[in-house]
């Protein structure tokens, strides 16, 4: 039964829950009140105030800040009060979705650009898992406000997402990702030329001074990527990526690292055409301006069934507000019909 909407009136505090508990399935992590904000969405500011408070618990005892987590440890949140912020229920929010699998225990979505994955802070009732209220479709597992996530995409990144309706189908697709054995494929458009298959091994963290980036430091946490090229256009390349990890904007920080940042995107773009110059500049300037947003789509999906055991295999065509791009940066205009452009372009494998 859907979800019933939230009144104007109604108050957004939830019942008292008990703890959160989750454990830590990496083998390593950067200290407790950075992990905690990345994992809850939450800032480092409402995370040391809730350490500091007596709030979490590592292995059943109170723990500083400072202190670096190790695979199996486990935690204890308490999540009643973020510096005022009551804990929120997830109102319904009516959006379509394009369900690509679903049975009792998860389902795979396709998610449309422009939608938040989790209620956080600027989006608190229209994201994702708010339109999955709304369609009534229950989830389990996961942090406090965001129950079935396994992965995340990026609000402006579009694509397949798996997510788990039981708690025991959280913890064992959780522990798949961890172990490296969910594939996760993505179709990106970048700038510059890529000449070889190239793995990226760069650890990634926040960025010192402006706490929404991301960037490759020493003191990150380790992450890799391989990108393979597949089509080669004027003034940018289009290019398979695959996640070995799953650190926050890491196919974006990467590229960007290795001088081929994502064509469209904002925050990572290094400048995009300005690079260029003559007539290169010229195309790099009409690439860019068709470029709705950064052009990354999760492509393909491969993970064995948590219950059945089957081997599941998902993909995702290049979608449709991207494909006026590629075909300017192609100078193809059988890009903007076909109902194939991956299979077209020799992505799919």
């Amino acid at each position: 039964m859907p979800a019933p909407q939230k009144s104007p009136h109604s108050s957004p505090c939830a019942a008292v829950e008990p703890p959160l508990t989750f454990q830590v399935l990496a083998s390593s992590t950067g200290r407790l009140d950075c992990f905690l904000a990345d994992e809850l969405s939450i800032s480092r500011t409402q995370s040391a105030r809730l350490i500091a408070s007596g709030a979490v618990q590592v292995n059943n005892e109170k723990s500083r800040a400072s202190r670096c987590l190790s695979r199996g440890d486990l935690l204890s949140v308490k999540l009643q009060d973020l510096g005022g912020r009551p804990v929120r229920t997830i109102a319904a929010y009516d959006h379509p979705l394009d369900v690509v699998f679903e049975d009792d225990v998860l389902m795979v979505l396709n998610k449309p650009p422009g939608l938040v994955v989790h209620p956080a802070p600027g989006h608190w009732d229209d994201t994702l898992l708010n339109a999955l209220a709304a369609r009534g479709t229950r989830l389990a597992g996961g942090g406090e406000g965001r129950p079935g996530i396994v992965h995340r995409l990026d609000k402006d990144t579009s694509g397949l997402m798996v997510l788990a309706k039981t708690d025991d189908v959280h913890r064992k697709l959780s522990r798949a990702l961890s172990n490296r054995q969910v594939e996760r494929i993505y179709a990106a458009l970048c700038w510059g030329h890529i000449d070889d298959p190239v793995e990226v091994d760069a650890p990634i963290a926040r960025h010192p001074k402006d706490r929404k980036r991301m960037a490759v430091l020493a003191t990150g946490r380790q992450a890799t990527t391989w990108i393979e090229p597949v089509a080669r256009f004027d003034v940018c390349d289009f290019v398979r990526v695959k996640l070995a990890t799953g650190r926050t904007h890491q196919i974006r920080v990467h590229l960007n690292h290795i001088g081929h940042p994502v064509v469209g995107d904002p925050v990572y773009g290094g400048g995009g055409h300005r690079r260029m110059t003559g007539s290169q500049r010229q195309r790099g300037v009409a690439v860019e301006k068709v470029a709705p947003r950064q052009a990354l789509h999760a492509a393909e999906l491969r993970f064995e069934h948590p219950i059945t055991g089957e081997s599941c295999r998902f993909r995702a065509d290049w979608p449709q507000d991207l494909r006026p791009l590629v075909k300017v940066a192609g100078n193809d205009a059988n890009l903007l019909d076909r109902d194939n452009v991956l299979e077209y372009l020799g992505f799919a494998k």
